[in-house]
């Protein structure tokens, strides 16, 4: 049974700062992406951590304020947000990959008010 799980969502205000966290149990996945979609948005990429050498990206809007790493004592593969911006807010989703396969968490919202 392969389960994503993301957690750590809420509301905070520009500038501020949230932490979200993707549990990904059952494989040994590959990579871990992190996508957010805003209500009427398509969904859109937000940042990658590939498990073979830790190699990470970030989609530019976010670079420089986010940043996607493995908490190894965790097992998570977390985003730390800083300097949030109302823009920001969206439901963000855990997408774990291997060898083609890929299982997608429920999501968590973001709410970033001005």
């Amino acid at each position: 049974q392969v389960t994503v799980v993301e957690s750590g969502g809420g509301m905070v205000q520009a500038g501020g700062s949230l932490r979200l966290s993707c549990a990904a149990s059952g494989r040994a996945f590959s990579t871990i992406y992190w996508y957010r979609q805003a209500p009427g948005k398509e969904r859109e990429f937000v940042a990658v951590w590939v498990r073979s050498n830790g190699t990470t990206r970030h989609t530019d809007s976010v670079q420089g304020r986010f940043t996607i790493f493995r908490d190894n004592a965790r097992k998570t593969v977390d985003l730390q947000m800083d300097n949030l911006k109302p823009e920001d807010s969206a439901m963000y989703y855990c997408n774990a990959r291997i060898l083609g396969a890929s299982s997608w968490g429920q999501g968590t919202q973001v709410t970033v008010s001005p």
